[in-house]
């Protein structure tokens, strides 16, 4: 019975299939939200240092001393920002002899660019509706 209204009723067929895209892929970013924390990820970049160290990062590979070299702070404070960065996972340490290499974590930046992706569909949708409401006014 509800698959026959379904089809007689395509537009809300329509919206019942983006509703389901719309779960399936907010099921799959709780997936991954579960192996990054987000709010240890904006946590870490609300910090213009870091962000800056992650900027450094995306060049290349990098020693502790290296990133904490451009910024105006001992390499305790520097190695504080890395473990806020490790913490939330943006950044992955590699050991060779004693030295420790840091690069930066694509997977954990695509898992808060996925979040924001999501919510600026639905704005920019949002907005669509005001605008075609606004020209209908005028």
């Amino acid at each position: 019975m509800a698959i026959i209204f379904l089809i007689k009723n395509p537009k809300t067929f329509n919206q019942m299939v983006d509703s389901f895209v719309g779960l399936c892929y907010a099921f799959n970013h709780m997936v991954e939200s579960r192996k990054y924390d987000l709010n240890l990820i904006f946590q870490a970049l609300s910090d213009p240092t870091r962000r800056a160290m992650l900027k450094s990062l995306s060049k290349k590979e990098r020693v502790i001393t290296e990133i904490a070299k451009p910024f105006e702070m001992s390499l305790a404070a520097a190695s504080k920002h890395i473990k806020v960065l490790e913490k939330a996972k943006l950044v992955n340490r590699r050991k060779e002899g004693s030295f420790s290499y840091l690069s930066l974590n694509g997977k954990a930046m695509m898992s808060a660019d996925r979040w924001i992706q999501y919510y600026k569909k639905f704005w920019e949708d949002q907005l669509d509706s005001l605008k075609e409401l606004l020209e209908e006014i005028e």
